[in-house]
Formats: structure tokens, C-alpha cells, sequence
């Protein structure tokens, strides 16, 4: 029985230090990853404003749902392993940049994607800027330690690097 509350006790203690680390971390965060593509910028930027064909090529989506534009802009919730997101493009500059943010306010996160289009030689340099804000204090230390604040882009990127036509520079 005395074990049982050591191991109960460690447990708890353990929880309160990732939650009082969490609180200490800010909510706010920036990462930026880019890479190169062997397709034009028009194609890359029609994959991204796209959300309809997102289950055809990113992995975990399992189905996007088109919603009625949100002040005139492109809106969507996406269904995943996270569960159901909703997103807007607050800006769309055909071909060169994208702005998508989540609408929905009551995650435990939020924040935007900023997609920049950049064409070079062999192709195109996609740049993707994450401003997350992660609003929870347990999941604001998951998302900094286990997850990492660059695992989404990645995820994107690798996805993307997978799509049919293989668009990306060795």
C-alpha cells in the first residue's frame, strides 16, 4: 500500500511540474521551415487553396468539409486524427502567398499557416510560417517538448513531397 501511494504521489508530483513548466512557457510561438519543389508556383499554390482535395494527399485528413465563406474568404473545417478543425484563408495572393488561419476559438490551440510562394530555378521554394498560440498549459509543454512546434510543417511538407507528381527537388 505504501508503494502504491509513492508511485500515486511521484505521478501527481510529476503533473504539477509539467503543468507549472507549461505556465512558464509563452503562448505564443513562431517556426518557419522551407524547401524547394519541382513544380510551379500556381500548382503548389492550387494544392494549398485546394482544401477539397487535402484527403487525396495529406496524410491523417480524412475529409474536408466546404463551409460558406466567412466574410467573403475561403472556409473549411478539416477532419483528422485531431478531430474536427475549422480554418479560414484571411489572405489569398494567387500564386505567392496564403494566410490560413483556425476559426475555431475554443481548442486548446489556435494560430496561423503563412504560406510563401517563391519562384527559382528549378522549380518553386515554399516557405510555411506557423504563429501558433497554444492557450492550455499541459499541451503548451507537450506541444514544446513531445510534439515540437515544427512537427506539423514537417508533416506538410513530407506530404506534400509525397503528393503523385512528386514536386520536389533532390
Amino acid at each position: 500500500m505504501k508503494i502504491a501511494g509513492i508511485v500515486l504521489g511521484s505521478l501527481l508530483l510529476l503533473v504539477l511540474i509539467v503543468v507549472v513548466i507549461g505556465y512558464m512557457l509563452p503562448q505564443n510561438h513562431s517556426s518557419s521551415r522551407e524547401r524547394t519543389y519541382r513544380a510551379s508556383a500556381d500548382t503548389l499554390f492550387d494544392l494549398i487553396t485546394t482544401p477539397s482535395r487535402y484527403p487525396e494527399w495529406r496524410s491523417g485528413v480524412k475529409r474536408v468539409e466546404m463551409l460558406p465563406p466567412s466574410q467573403g474568404r475561403i472556409s473549411f473545417r478539416e477532419s483528422s486524427g485531431d478531430g474536427d478543425i475549422t480554418y479560414v484563408f484571411e489572405t489569398v495572393e494567387p500564386g505567392r502567398r496564403v494566410v490560413s488561419r483556425i476559426a475555431d476559438t475554443k481548442l486548446a490551440f489556435g494560430g496561423s499557416w503563412t504560406y510563401e510562394l517563391t519562384p527559382v530555378a528549378d522549380g518553386t521554394r515554399l516557405r510555411i510560417t506557423e504563429n501558433g498560440e497554444v492557450y492550455n498549459p499541459l499541451f503548451r509543454f507537450l506541444s514544446r517538448f513531445v510534439f515540437g512546434h515544427y512537427a506539423s510543417i514537417d508533416k506538410f511538407m513530407a506530404d506534400l513531397e509525397r503528393w503523385p507528381e512528386r514536386p520536389r527537388v533532390p
